[in-house]
């Protein structure tokens, strides 16, 4: 039996992410002069420079965590979530994440949407990396591999 997955087209709920994280991104640019960089912020949880070095990048990972109670409290169900791989298939996936995250110096969050705006080309070039990936894993899973 061959297991579909099936991609949402949900484009408000994107543009509304979306508005979000760039919210998110001026603020913490304006207001402390940091990167949004996902992988950076937890980077400096695990070894901070300062308590409040330490202090806002915690703040800001409990805001991600955060996100389905927001979503509970407004539409009264925690969001459906469907992982459609194993555990090993997670773990081997986050490893392979964090080497990329490490040779490209930052994680799409930091490069996609604040190197970007930044008009650094170093991000330009990192962004297309990961979207190009991303395609090419899609591709390969779906229609290669029939998974």
């Amino acid at each position: 039996m061959q297991t579909i997955i099936e991609t949402a087209f949900t484009p408000f709920q994107a543009l509304g992410g979306g508005a979000l994280i760039g919210l998110a991104s001026v603020l913490l640019m304006a207001g402390y002069g940091r990167i949004l960089g996902a992988t950076g912020i937890m980077a400096g949880v695990l070894h901070p420079t300062s308590k409040a070095d330490w202090t806002w990048r915690v703040a800001i990972l409990l805001g991600m965590m955060t996100g389905p109670l927001v979503f509970w409290m407004f539409s009264g169900a925690m969001p459906a979530i469907q992982v459609p791989i194993s555990t090993p298939m997670m773990i081997i996936g986050g490893i392979l994440v964090g080497i990329g995250v490490t040779f490209g110096s930052g994680c799409t969050s930091g490069h996609g949407v604040c190197g970007l705006a930044r008009l650094s080309s170093r991000s330009l070039v990192a962004t297309l990396t990961f979207m190009a990936t991303g395609v090419a894993t899609v591709f390969i899973i779906r229609h290669i591999l029939g998974a």
